[in-house]
């Protein structure tokens, strides 16, 4: 429940300077614990219960704790339960091993599998985490299909996460060009931090001076130098130094962030001290713009007044020309004369949809002397969608030679500013996704599910097999990227679900039918339209064995009985309709209407026939009807599958109905129903048909079978009504009216003023 949410979130100040376990610096500890949560089947990624830590900047080592505990008493054998780690996003998971849809890219995540049969712990350590965001799912194994329904007692197990981390608050901080001195041990190793700025091209870290102390190896430094932090996919920069110092560089490192910097030694019992420091070289700085905004609103305003019409199909799109010369070369911004870059406008259009356009229009110039650049920042709030590129040539007024093409790279982090066929799309601690385009494959699509939360680059260059282009040294080329909930919105065989952990939003696909996959586009089990069809024949064709008990009833007079039989056909028969996982569906009105109205009627039906066979004055028991359907409407509508919603209005018939025969039992001294007949040829039958039913109900149903074993279910309800039913009473007309209040449309001849009587005796009540 939500009030016990106990995220709780601890801080501990370690205050002690000479006493801490890394030397000089001072560590804080920080403890945050999520609330239990129970643990689901995975059938579709809505199963996985998903929690988000955030662990702080310079942390130095951080301790997850995962717990597993049973919900029961009863034994349920042993349960695997997964476990699943990833940075700066949910984590892309596939654990039944289902086929992706064209052009989507997905990283692994760490994965743990716990054994659990009562309880259950594991942990994960990780040293120099990155920074920022970490999420956390798990799930019990792959679904068997089987329905549950709800209220039974089932094996539950609820997972609890804690995260304790320990980071340092006084971090040297490594200046450009200035040496710092450093000492490091086996157990204290040197922990610094430097800041690179954006359009850094180089960075490079030395160790010189390095002394180990006193002895013939004094100058022996046996350091390891670390750049970089740790993550799922993210290792350091590792370099072994020997002798008095090393040296380490990065290419095309992580822009506009803080890079942590450890000295370990690897020398027992003994401290090295050594000199420490950086040097970055920035190959591309912007051209200033100056500080007139209005200049940015202006070429908003002009670029709306011109909007481009844009088709887009399967295969190609077609894109108003655009006139080369002056005009392109001043919709880009030249860098040194190193790289163009394209401001690009981002907006917002929905929850989990954002669309990013270039400020100047969609139509982007390309160039095999530099690169061009876009970049897009992706906050916390868009990891949850799927980042979508898509990059198509623009043909109309140039034709790209076959041997020439516009590759892109796109990387998180920082940009790859060197491209050609042979160059690898990656920088020096990330990997990015390469995609090209030509005359021949004019269309490039690449999709990422829960992208890195980071700023995104992408990078286009035309590229040439021969050392000159020729003619064609400029194309254009329309590159659309965007945040949407789901790939391709599930398709025909799925929907796209907006999911929440709390404050944080996601979004994944449930597919139906059989088919699986992350956009449900595996067809490996999916059901064939005939077997749709036939499912929905089965479940909705099944009700009309009900028109067997709506004319029984009418026949004993039983009318308002028949009336509800008739509204539970109805609404039933359109709700199955309507419920399908495929395309052979129909529905009237809105689905969750069609439920209530089922799920009211088929509780309403067993109400009223218990009451009924009750056999009780006509005034107590419409006044039961009403009040029932009433109660049963109220609990409907705070929990539709729940037990007692179906338990509660039967146990209280059945014990209307006991009372009265019992109590019939002992004024009569005989048992009631008196008939043998009516026991053996009726009752024992329903009764029969009735528990048949509720096993099938309870007990029988899976996904697989649920068509067939449900149809079933419609049938021996409708059987056991007409079992069940009592018959006709003797005072009741035609109409169902008791005698009391039967209208007498008679002529009565009147007599001196006095009416002539007619004679009769009236039954106060007779029971069969």
């Amino acid at each position: 429940m939500d009030s016990c949410f106990i995220c709780g979130f601890l801080f501990v100040a370690l205050t002690s300077w000479a006493l801490a376990d890394d030397g000089q610096l001072t560590f804080v500890s920080e403890l945050s614990s999520k609330p239990a949560q129970k643990l689901s089947k995975y059938g579709w990624y809505g199963n996985v219960r998903l929690q988000r830590f955030h662990i702080p900047e310079e942390t130095a080592i951080a301790h997850w704790l995962f717990i597993v505990t049973k919900g029961h008493t009863f034994q349920c054998g042993q349960h695997n339960v997964t476990i699943h780690v990833q940075y700066g996003a949910p984590p892309v998971i596939n654990p039944v091993g289902s086929v992706f849809p064209n052009a989507t890219l997905w990283s692994p995540c760490l994965s743990l599998i716990l054994p659990v049969t009562s309880h259950g712990s594991t942990t994960f350590n990780l040293s120099n985490p990155a920074p920022g965001d970490w999420y956390v799912g798990a799930h019990l194994p792959e679904d068997d299909g089987r329905i549950e329904q709800k209220g039974f007692p089932s094996c539950s197990y609820f997972f609890q996460p804690q995260l304790s981390v320990r980071r340092a608050v006084d971090t040297p901080i490594l200046q450009q060009g200035t040496f710092l001195q450093q000492t490091a041990a086996s157990d204290r190793p040197a922990r610094l931090k430097l800041y690179v700025p954006e359009f850094a091209s180089s960075l490079s870290v030395s160790v010189a001076d390095c002394s180990s102390g006193e002895g013939a190896d004094s100058n022996n430094c046996s350091l390891v130098l670390r750049l970089g932090s740790t993550s799922v996919l993210q290792r350091p920069l590792t370099v072994n130094c020997s002798g008095i110092g090393c040296f380490a560089a990065l290419y095309n490192p992580p822009w506009d962030t803080w890079l942590r910097v450890v000295v370990e030694s690897s020398l027992d019992n003994r401290t090295v001290t050594f000199s420490i420091v950086s040097n970055y070289t920035v190959g591309c700085k912007p051209k200033s713009v100056g500080l007139k905004v209005d200049d940015d609103f202006n070429k908003l305003r002009g670029n709306s007044t011109n909007t481009k019409s844009t088709s887009a199909g399967n295969n190609s799109v077609t894109i108003d020309a655009i006139t080369f010369g002056n005009e392109s070369a001043s919709l880009l911004t030249p860098l040194s004369a190193c790289v163009w870059s394209i401001p690009v406008l981002c907006e917002e259009v929905d929850v989990l949809s954002l669309r990013f356009t270039p400020v100047n229009g969609p139509n982007v110039s390309v160039t095999d002397t530099h690169p061009t650049l876009l970049t897009y920042p992706l906050h916390t709030q868009a990891t949850g969608g799927t980042l979508n590129l898509q990059l198509t040539l623009n043909t109309t007024n140039v034709t790209l030679a076959n041997s020439s093409s516009v590759v892109a790279c796109l990387s998180p982090w920082a940009p790859v500013l060197q491209l050609n066929h042979s160059q690898p799309c990656r920088t020096a601690l990330f990997a990015g996704y390469g995609v090209h385009v030509n005359a021949s494959v004019p269309k490039a699509v690449v999709r990422l599910p829960f992208p890195q939360s980071a700023t995104w680059y992408l990078t286009l260059q035309l590229v040439c097999n021969s050392s000159d282009c020729g003619n064609t040294s400029l194309v254009s080329v329309v590159p659309e990227v965007f945040i949407s909930a789901c790939v391709e919105d599930c398709g025909t065989y799925g929907e796209c679900r907006l999911l929440r952990s709390y404050s944080y939003l996601y979004a994944a696909c449930v597919c139906k039918a059989g088919w699986t996959g992350w956009g449900c586009t595996d067809d490996s089990t999916a059901q064939s339209y005939c077997r749709q069809l036939t499912a929905t024949l089965l479940l909705t064709l099944s009700n009309l064995s009900f028109l067997p008990a709506i004319v029984v009833a009418i026949k004993r007079c039983y009318i308002t009985e028949a009336s509800v039989y008739l509204f539970t056909m109805f609404f039933s028969t359109f709700y199955h309709a309507c419920d399908q996982p495929g395309v052979a569906v129909m529905c009237i009105m809105d689905y969750d209407t069609l439920q209530y109205c089922d799920f009211l009627g088929s509780i309403c039906s067993i109400w009223v026939t218990i009451l009924c066979m009750a056999r009780i004055s006509d005034t107590f028991k419409y006044t039961l009807f009403m009040l029932g359907a009433l109660l049963i409407a109220m609990s409907m509508q705070l929990d539709r599958k729940g037990l007692w919603n179906l338990l509660g209005p039967v146990l209280c018939a059945i014990l209307f109905m006991v009372t009265a025969w019992v109590y019939r039992g002992v004024r009569r001294r005989h048992c009631y129903p008196p008939s043998w007949k009516r026991w053996i040829l009726f009752l024992i039958p329903g009764a029969i048909c009735a528990l048949i039913g509720v096993c099938l109900y309870i007990f029988a149903e899976t996904e697989v079978n649920y068509y067939y074993t449900h149809s079933l279910w419609h049938i021996l309800v409708a059987s056991c009504v007409v079992f069940l039913l009592p018959p006709k009473e003797k005072n009741r007309e035609a109409l169902g009216w008791s005698r009391g209040v039967t209208w007498d449309w008679s002529w009565r001849p009147r007599v001196c003023g006095y009416t002539l009587c007619q004679s009769g005796k009236d039954e106060l009540y007779t029971v069969t």
